[in-house]
């Protein structure tokens, strides 16, 4: 019989047999869960985003299907994941997690519900338990470990590969172990999503575009697929990643080993970051925290700017540094430059910022076009460093008549463990805020006082918290 890869059996093993217990975890997931479904019901107020949801076949309702948060849609848990999945990341406000590789452990929350929301209702139907909150709550903890630990050391995009690969191993991992799989049927669902390596193109210059907004969902959606396969006794491939020739790492990592960083526990959770105050690709973060500083004193000198001085890290230089034509929103929020130029202007920055009508403001380019790039070391280097984790940038603004801003500087952001304290009342003020553009002021309060009780969320079962996310009027 072939052996495993050992990466995918400690995936299995981890995914079948841990039991989070870290209150600062668990704690952390409640939050996480919370930002999560706000952020896609924001992304709601998008056509480009709407336009995808929904039943492949117009108006199908699967019986004991999954909700869609802020819709009356029961689907499928396939398509459920997708249009879950798409609507968390498709304005780059849900968390985040930065290290060799990139990503957005949120992500998940797309085959989470899906197959925890299809699970309670059947169970329902049955006469059984329904499906609780707290398992939910295990599971993000579970799959933030699983894609975070694998981004520490493995860097897929220098190889091309988009990091919703990650989403795609973890989500199979964790659904396929919530179907109630055993150790053999998890590294099946595993093995399939290795597999799965997709081009990262879509998110880079000349070819920037929406897909990056519905990768993530299309991630989601083939994980569930993969756990649903591993549990009629679809086959897997245990060699996936260590085969000669035609494994994952002879095929695109030139030989080099895929390894997990650190043992899996719930490390990832307790570190995540939130994007708390404006929807920004995280490494600009802080140069848009710099740049709101800046506002007051640049904002009645535009025409006395001469240049503006950028001082940021490595991650920042490959993948926002952009010059030139933005063609799309999505070209936009993945352009260091247009976010800090915004956020000059503007001292705020919204989703709306990255749309075709805020672009054609001639100021932004104009900035844009005065902005030059340095890279720090140091800040490259508390980066990597696991006892900082920082993503600092440095904004200073040169003016006409020979003087200067003070360079401002910031290495931890808003949504940052150490500011965690600071930034749960603002994130608790976004998600009334993005529930607002769907919901009436007493279904937000009831939302907000649930979300604000542990206890309280822990309680109730997975169909009754979805069901509460379907706006008044559209039930299907």
């Amino acid at each position: 019989m072939q052996a495993t890869d050992a990466v995918i059996a400690q995936i299995a093993e981890y995914a079948v047999d841990y039991e989070p217990e870290s209150e600062l975890a668990l704690d952390t997931a409640r939050l996480c869960l919370m930002d999560s479904i706000g952020c896609a019901l924001l992304a709601l107020n998008y056509p480009a985003c709407t336009r995808l949801l929904g039943p492949d076949v117009p108006g199908t309702v699967v019986p004991d299907g999954s909700r869609v948060p802020g819709t009356g849609f029961q689907l499928d848990p396939v398509k459920a994941a997708f249009d879950t999945g798409a609507t968390i990341r498709w304005l780059d406000y849900n968390d985040t997690w930065l290290a060799a590789e990139w990503g957005h452990p949120s992500d998940n929350f797309g085959a989470i519900l899906a197959i925890a929301d299809h699970m309670s209702r059947k169970s329902r139907s049955e006469s059984k338990r329904p499906i609780g909150v707290p398992e939910v709550l295990k599971a993000a903890v579970k799959a933030y470990e699983i894609q975070g630990v694998l981004a520490l050391q493995n860097s897929f995009n220098r190889v091309g590969i988009d990091h919703v690969l990650l989403v795609k191993v973890a989500s199979a991992a964790v659904v396929t172990a919530m179907l109630g799989g055993d150790q053999g049927q998890v590294e099946s669902a595993v093995s399939n999503a290795w597999l799965d390596a997709t081009l990262r193109t879509y998110r880079q210059a000349p070819n920037t575009g929406s897909r990056k907004s519905w990768a993530a969902g299309d991630a989601t959606a083939r994980a569930v697929r993969f756990g649903l396969n591993a549990m009629a006794a679809e086959m897997g491939y245990p060699s996936a990643l260590t085969a000669p020739d035609w494994g994952f790492q002879d095929t695109w990592f030139g030989g080099e080993e895929i390894a997990l960083a650190r043992p899996l526990g719930s490390y990832v959770m307790e570190n995540i970051l939130f994007k708390v105050s404006f929807p920004a690709e995280f490494h600009a973060q802080t140069a848009v925290e710099a740049a709101f500083e800046l506002h007051p004193e640049v904002v009645e000198r535009l025409d006395e700017v001469k240049s503006i001085t950028i001082t940021t890290q490595e991650s920042a230089l490959r993948i926002i540094d952009k010059t030139g034509p933005l063609n799309n929103p999505a070209d936009r929020d993945h352009c260091i430059q247009y976010m800090t130029a915004v956020g000059l202007l503007n001292g705020a920055l919204a989703a709306d910022d990255y749309e075709d009508g805020v672009a054609a403001d001639r100021r932004i380019d104009q900035l844009r076009d005065k902005m030059v790039m340095v890279h720090d070391q140091r800040f490259s280097a508390d980066y990597l460093d696991p006892d900082k984790r920082s993503i600092a940038n440095a904004v200073q603004v040169m003016f006409t008549d020979g003087t200067s801003t003070e360079k401002v500087v910031i290495e931890y952001p808003l949504g940052h463990r150490r500011r965690r304290a600071e930034a749960k009342p603002a994130l608790i003020e976004k998600f009334r805020s993005n529930a607002a553009t769907r919901f009436d002021d007493t279904k937000v309060q009831q939302l907000d006082e649930l979300f604000s009780d542990q206890s309280a969320l822990e309680t109730m079962a997975v169909d009754e918290l979805m069901d509460l996310l379907v706006p008044s009027g559209d039930r299907r």
